[in-house]
């Protein structure tokens, strides 16, 4: 592989981004389960998930797409905790503190992505 994922700080940045997703959608209302925290749960975890599977492929084309993909999940988990906050399922404390680090990972994955176009000029 061109780049390996297990090494690349985005990866362990967008997993530790879903630890915290896991730990704040437990607490959750019941109802909420299959629907708000499954969502937010399944979009912070395709964040990690897009950027492993892009870095198997050979073409730089090919990975900075699917990290384009990680960049829209990303902002999903984000318009998602908004909406936790609205309906008063985080505190205002705990959404701007993993606002905080979403928008630390969107500028690394900004960052990463623009390496790789640039790479290519």
């Amino acid at each position: 592989m061109k780049h390996e994922y297990i090494n690349l700080k985005i990866w362990h940045s967008a997993r530790s981004l879903n630890l915290i997703i896991k730990n704040v959608t437990d607490s959750f209302p019941a109802d909420e389960r299959f629907n708000l925290a499954s969502q937010l749960r399944r979009a912070a975890t395709s964040i990690a998930s897009n950027i492993g599977e892009g870095s198997a492929y050979q073409s730089d084309a090919q990975f900075t797409r699917f990290l384009s993909i990680s960049l829209g999940s990303l902002c999903e988990v984000e318009t998602q905790l908004f909406l936790s906050f609205d309906l008063r399922y985080i505190k205002e404390k705990k959404l701007n503190e993993i606002l905080e680090k979403t928008n630390h990972l969107k500028r690394m994955i900004i960052a990463f992505m623009n390496g790789l176009v640039n790479k290519k000029k």
